[in-house]
């Protein structure tokens, strides 16, 4: 098993944050993008990943309760993973993704998780900002 994980600071409430990250018919915007989530009936989703041209059957849970997303293939059993969203000081949170590959052939590598980690909270910060400035004008 190969575990991957990645934090970022976001200048936004938790809960702003969570609201975002757990929007299913957003996740297009923030998701690495080869990566593109149908919800179909929660929380059972389809992940369509063009790196492989393949539907995945997933499972996809959010619970707000504790700012946290949790996610993984459900037939292969090839990875699972998680968002977590924490509240600190003067408005901002903190954003930890972490990653769990179970078979060598779901793990694109190192150096291209870690990639596509930092640029999917640099999405998600993004978006985060957009709805946030939205909301405020």
């Amino acid at each position: 098993m190969t575990e991957y994980e990645h934090s970022r600071t976001m200048p936004a409430l938790p809960e702003h944050v969570f609201d975002q990250a757990a929007d299913v018919d957003q996740m297009d915007a923030w998701l690495p993008q080869e990566l593109h989530v149908d919800a179909g009936e929660p929380p059972a989703v389809t992940v369509h990943e063009d790196r492989t041209d393949q539907d995945v059957s997933a499972l996809l849970r959010a619970r707000r309760d504790q700012m946290r997303l949790e996610w993984g293939t459900r037939e292969q059993g090839g990875y699972t993973g998680w968002l977590q969203v924490a509240g600190m000081d003067s408005g901002t949170s903190e954003v930890t993704v972490h990653l769990s590959f179970f078979e060598e052939g779901h793990d694109p590598g190192e150096q291209a998780v870690r990639t596509a980690l930092d640029r999917s909270l640099q999405r998600l910060e993004e978006q985060v900002r957009l709805r946030v400035d939205n909301a405020a004008g």
